[in-house]
């Protein structure tokens, strides 16, 4: 009858070295692999507990240069003129939307004074024909657009 041989490197398993040499080389100090973020990159597994407690959240890490683009623009929540009419007014009758961009579906019954992020060109439209106001904080690219062409053509003048 023919046993099967076992195998070498079985029976490194559970000694004391497994198949790494002496049991200096890998206990020590110096195989930690760094000190503080070092290794923390995209594929840093085992540092990324750390990297994640440090950084305050998982925005260390990115598969692409979207964390690491500086200034990003706010991520709005959007909300229709139809169901603008929901929301209460707040102090001096105005409907605070800061963080919505508005967009031209429905109409507004009534005049309003809204305070929003940003706004659509329909719903830009539509509000005014209502003879409503609304206060924009980040402005229209158009006219920002607009507003910088007669700055040059000022400049361009003196």
């Amino acid at each position: 009858m023919r046993m099967k041989k076992r195998r070498k490197s079985g029976r490194y398993r559970g000694g004391q070295t497994a198949k790494r040499g002496r049991r200096s080389r890998t206990r020590a100090s110096g195989s930690q692999g760094g000190v503080g973020m070092a290794g923390t990159g995209k594929r840093g597994d085992q540092k990324k507990s750390l990297v994640i407690n440090l950084t305050g959240g998982n925005n260390y890490f990115g598969k692409d240069k979207a964390l690491r683009r500086g200034n990003v623009a706010p991520k709005l929540e959007i909300i229709n003129l139809s169901s603008i009419m929901l929301k209460a007014p707040g102090k001096d009758g105005i409907i605070d939307l800061s963080g919505y961009k508005v967009l031209g579906e429905g109409e507004i019954k009534g005049k309003l004074k809204i305070k929003a992020s940003k706004a659509s060109a329909s719903a830009l439209d539509k509000i005014k024909k209502s003879g409503s106001e609304i206060t924009l904080e980040y402005a229209a690219s158009e006219s920002n657009k607009a507003a910088k062409e007669e700055a040059k053509k000022e400049n361009a003048k003196k």
